[in-house]
């Protein structure tokens, strides 16, 4: 039987309705069954309509019974809707078997979810940025990330492996059943002293982010650092921070940079190059879910299907 996915847009308007449509085509060539939000298209300002019609739009996602309800694309919007959000519908819609999936703005609808009801999404591709690429380029939807999210939607999904920009430090890694959560760090960092953040500790934090340059990254890693937030958990794990610029100004100071910096000011291990982000390979990752890291010199894995 097809698998059912419900597109909806809580987030930012859908400026690419090209791209919108080469995703949609895309996921029925995949095999999948594609339903679409009535107000997926829908604009108002920058977002996907007003507060109130993007709020409908989770709640008819989660109650549609598909099998997956996967974001159209991020942007800016979802903080605006967590105090009106119905958490116990989405947590029985999870219950039941359905999956929500995104990127970007959604690790705001991610750690409310995660915070009010312990529910497990998963971090992976919007519609358009994932699986709407192409058109006049020759750039086609990356066969890592779609079979991930075939894994995903199959329940077959055990981990993931990669390789560091740099050998670990101080030797082999073993972390046990320890919970993965996090998503994009701007996001995130706005989370932080409100209800909607969830108090997680001993667990393995991933971040990414795009548009931002290394300083901003790095103050923002030190909101998260002075708050206690970076020390409480076993592993921090940096994915991909692309979109920035460098200028002659920062003499040096780069991404490896923080880095660094930020591996100076941990006693927990700080791994890095994460195949998850705003970029076409990318794995996708249960928040919410407990799992295993191991890591040795520059290999990585982290498991979560035992």
């Amino acid at each position: 039987m097809k698998k059912h996915i419900y597109i909806y847009s809580p987030s930012g308007a859908v400026r690419d309705k090209a791209a919108f449509r080469r995703g949609v085509k895309r996921l029925q060539v995949l095999g999948y069954d594609v339903e679409l939000d009535a107000d997926a298209l829908n604009g108002y300002m920058r977002f996907a309509g007003d507060d109130s019609t993007r709020l409908a739009a989770i709640h008819r996602a989660a109650a549609s019974g598909a099998d997956i309800a996967l974001i159209s694309r991020g942007g800016y919007g979802i903080t605006r809707l967590l105090a009106d959000i119905r958490y116990r519908a989405v947590s029985k819609a999870v219950d039941q078997g359905m999956q929500f999936v995104g990127i970007s703005d959604f690790t705001a609808f991610q750690l409310a979810v995660l915070a009010k009801t312990g529910t497990v999404t998963w971090a992976g591709p919007a519609l358009c940025e994932g699986f709407g690429v192409g058109g006049a380029s020759d750039e086609q939807p990356d066969d890592i990330m779609e079979d991930c999210f075939h894994d995903m939607a199959s329940g077959q999904g055990e981990g993931t492996g990669w390789r560091q920009n740099q050998a670990l430090l101080g030797g082999p890694l073993g972390i046990q059943n320890a919970m993965v959560w996090g998503g994009n760090l701007s996001v995130l960092v706005s989370m932080v002293g409100t209800p909607y953040f969830p108090s997680v500790k001993g667990g393995i934090l991933f971040l990414e982010d795009i548009g931002e340059h290394p300083y901003q990254i790095e103050r923002m890693l030190t909101q998260l650092l002075h708050s206690g937030i970076l020390s409480r958990q076993k592993a921090v794990v940096l994915g991909q921070f692309t979109g920035f610029t460098l200028h002659a100004h920062d003499k040096g100071f780069k991404l490896s940079t923080v880095v660094a910096w930020l591996q100076a000011k941990l006693k927990i291990p700080v791994l890095t190059n994460l195949p998850y982000g705003h970029v076409q390979t990318k794995v996708l990752l249960p928040v919410g879910k407990r799992a295993d890291l191991v890591a040795e010199g520059r290999d990585v894995m982290l498991v979560w299907g035992h």
